[in-house]
C-alpha cells in the first residue's frame, strides 16, 4: 500500500502530492513541470525554508553555512554527493546563515557548518563540523530511522 506524500518542489516551492511508490521514478512538479529531485542540494531563503521544512513529508537535511567559512566550503562537494545518494528519500538543502540570520538564530546555530535533520517540521537531529559524504549519509540514515 502506498501513501500520498507531500514533496515541495525545489524550483517553484509548490507542494506536490506524490505516491510513495512513485518517488524513485523521477516525479515532476505539477506546477512548473521540473523534477522534484535534482540530485543536488537546494538553496533556501527565509520564504522557502519554512515551506520545505514544515510541509515536506520526507526528511529535510539543512546545512547551515556561510561563504567565508573554510570548513563549509570544504564540505560542499561532500554534501552534494550525499544529496545524490539520499534522494529521493531525503531532500538536502543549504541555508546561508549570514544572509538568513533570523533563521540561524531561531535554531541557535553557534558554529558552522551545522546540519539539522527535520522530519515534518520537527528537528530530529543535529551535528556540527565538516563531514565527508559517507559520514553524512550514515548519520542521516541512522538519525532518520
Amino acid at each position: 500500500m502506498t501513501e500520498a506524500l507531500h514533496i515541495v518542489c525545489p524550483h517553484c516551492h509548490t507542494t506536490n502530492r506524490v505516491q510513495s511508490a512513485d518517488l524513485g521514478s523521477g516525479p515532476d512538479c505539477g506546477q512548473c513541470h521540473r523534477p522534484l529531485f535534482a540530485g543536488a542540494p537546494l538553496e533556501l531563503d527565509a520564504t522557502s525554508f519554512d515551506k520545505h521544512v514544515a510541509r515536506s513529508h520526507i526528511p529535510v537535511l539543512v546545512d547551515f553555512w556561510a561563504p567565508w567559512c573554510g570548513p563549509c566550503r570544504q564540505m560542499a562537494p561532500a554534501f552534494a554527493q550525499a544529496a545524490r545518494e539520499l534522494e529521493p528519500r531525503v531532500h538536502l538543502a543549504k541555508l546561508n546563515s549570514e544572509d538568513q540570520q533570523a533563521i540561524a538564530a531561531r535554531y541557535a546555530i553557534r558554529s558552522i557548518p551545522t546540519m539539522i535533520l527535520f522530519q515534518q517540521g520537527r528537528e530530529v537531529g543535529r551535528i556540527s563540523g565538516a563531514l565527508g559524504a559517507a559520514d553524512i549519509v550514515r548519520w542521516v540514515r541512522t538519525t532518520a530511522g
